[in-house]
């Protein structure tokens, strides 16, 4: 079985993708995760496009990868121009990447529309841009560009263009589905006569504008081809590019290609969100492999089976890719699921308990009423604590008000909130303003309460979201709050749930303060 090598374009076809633009440091950082992944190329850009990607070709060569080869991307030359002259083909020499890649006209439609020459100029530009590179790069790779459309309209042709590519002694020749609309059965027939015709070793670059992406690259490893290329989370134009993050783990834990280590695996899903967030992007938690979701059990039978034998309903490990197992709370949520998320806490519950069944019918009340925990497992945790009386409370609130006031019609409206908390013997009383009604409460808590509890300092409100439920009655709705809180060691979720939003948020508000009490405290028992 060949090596399969993974060719990664995060940097140059994921950055063409709508809101997504890395600063050259941001390109460099994640050079370096996809060299500690494994990635055998890294693309990192189109020196002769923009200055940015020349700036990044002038760095990355002051940097030390441990095994990952950089490759520039380019175009075949101009026609009637020589290569030798032609400033597309010259910077990427001057760019002295480890590997070179461009892309020249498969599809004959393309060839007289687009660059409107004869068929035959147009193989004679991919001969001879890819015979003058061979002579200057170490390695030089060649995308047939929409290579399977150009096969499919006239496949005499298609097949030309990539003799043209042999004879100039590519080091492989990479199949593109650039408009990412060939289903996998048509992959695998196509590559078959290609392989009748080409010796030079293929490679495979799809998009997902049929959601066929990560098939087609499959398809094609299993048809024989050696290189794969895609990007990290999918990122590319329009749709998307091959998903790496889906075809890494296939590639290895499914088809058993060992083209990265069992401990570099490991750390792929620590990749994915380090891209996702140096793109401003939030993590879409039902991303396969990856995501927050990929292993979360909600369902009772789920998880009692899970716990007994995970593959009953788990497609693999998550460890194996660096996620982990996650256990729901809900409505749907049988005796099963309470256990596992007491022992996720490290709470002690015997299923014969009276108090596991006590939790669940008081969870699937307060579900009842509009409250959710699959994302406020810090509310849960107390919920728990409370029930089994190892709950200790560090403060109490005797009352808060807050005033919302505009002053006038050209400002914008001043929010105060007052709150009296007592700790201990202690009677605390405080005012504080804020950006709006929610966070003048949270400002005024936190003030009343850091200086019995510094630690509290340290946590900042990351994300507010606001729900109405589908009661149908206005105004008057139920609305339900999710906060999610968070200090330097990690983060938490808490839910408060009311006919009145400040009343919700104030409940979602004290257990976020009360689950940092408690996390503290546990930390420091356990130290001692």
């Amino acid at each position: 079985m060949s090596m399969v090598k993974l060719y990664d374009t995060t940097l140059r076809d994921g950055t063409q993708a709508e809101d997504i633009s890395f600063l050259v440091e941001d390109k460099l950082r994640i050079a370096h995760r996809l060299d500690e992944l494994g990635i055998h190329y890294i693309e990192g850009g189109w020196p002769g496009s923009n200055p940015k990607d020349v700036s990044f070709f002038k760095d990355i060569k002051k940097e030390r990868l441990e095994q990952a080869k950089i490759a520039a991307f380019g175009s075949t030359r101009r026609a009637k121009v020589t290569p030798d002259k032609d400033q597309n083909i010259r910077t990427l020499v001057q760019a002295e990447p480890d590997a070179i890649t461009i892309f020249g006209k498969t599809w004959d439609f393309h060839v007289r529309e687009a660059l409107r020459i004869s068929l035959d100029e147009n193989l004679e530009l991919i001969f001879d841009s890819l015979a003058y590179l061979k002579k200057h790069a170490p390695e030089v790779f060649y995308d047939a560009e929409h290579f399977f459309d150009g096969y499919k309209a006239n496949p005499d042709y298609a097949i030309k263009t990539l003799q043209a590519a042999q004879d100039a002694n590519v080091d492989c020749i990479i199949l593109c589905d650039t408009n990412g609309g060939t289903m996998p059965h048509e992959v695998a027939s196509i590559i078959d006569d290609v392989k009748k015709h080409i010796s030079t070793p293929l490679g495979i670059h799809t998009h997902n504008d049929s959601e066929c992406a990560v098939a087609n690259s499959l398809m094609a490893v299993h048809h024989g081809i050696v290189q794969v290329q895609g990007t990290i989370n999918g990122f590319g134009e329009r749709c998307g590019n091959a998903n790496l993050c889906s075809i890494l783990p296939a590639l290895k834990l499914k088809l058993k290609h060992d083209c990265i280590s069992d401990d570099q695996l490991k750390r792929l899903r620590e990749l994915s969100r380090f891209v996702y967030e140096l793109a401003n992007f939030s993590p879409p938690k039902h991303q396969p492999y990856v995501g927050n979701a990929a292993f979360a059990h909600k369902g009772g039978v789920h998880v009692s089976a899970i716990q007994r034998h995970p593959e009953t309903y788990e497609h693999l490990r998550p460890e194996l890719v660096g996620n982990s197992t996650r256990v729901l709370i809900s409505d749907l949520s049988g005796r099963s699921n309470i256990l596992a998320k007491a022992e996720e806490f490290n709470i002690n519950l015997d299923s014969k308990d009276p108090v596991t069944l006590d939790i669940l019918d008081n969870i699937k009340d307060m579900e009842n009423r509009g409250y959710q925990f699959e994302g406020a497992e810090a509310s849960f945790e107390l919920l728990m604590k409370r029930a089994l009386g190892t709950h200790r409370k560090f403060f109490s609130v005797a009352g808060f008000r807050v005033i919302d006031e505009k002053r006038h019609e050209d400002q914008k409206p001043i929010s105060e909130a007052t709150i009296m908390v007592k700790v201990g013997g202690k009677v605390e009383h405080t005012a504080a303003e804020g950006t709006g009604p929610v966070n003048a409460l949270d400002n005024a808590l936190r003030k009343a309460l850091e200086k019995f509890y510094p630690k509290l300092r340290d946590v900042k409100l990351l994300d507010y979201k606001v729900r109405v439920l589908p009661a149908g009655q206005g105004t008057a709705s139920a609305i339900r709050v999710l906060i999610e809180s968070g200090d330097k060691e990690s983060r938490w979720g808490t839910v408060g749930v009311s006919a009145n939003i400040i009343d919700a948020s104030y409940q979602a508000l004290i257990d976020s303060v009360e689950y940092k009490l408690h996390k503290s405290e546990d930390s420091t028992t356990s130290r001692s």
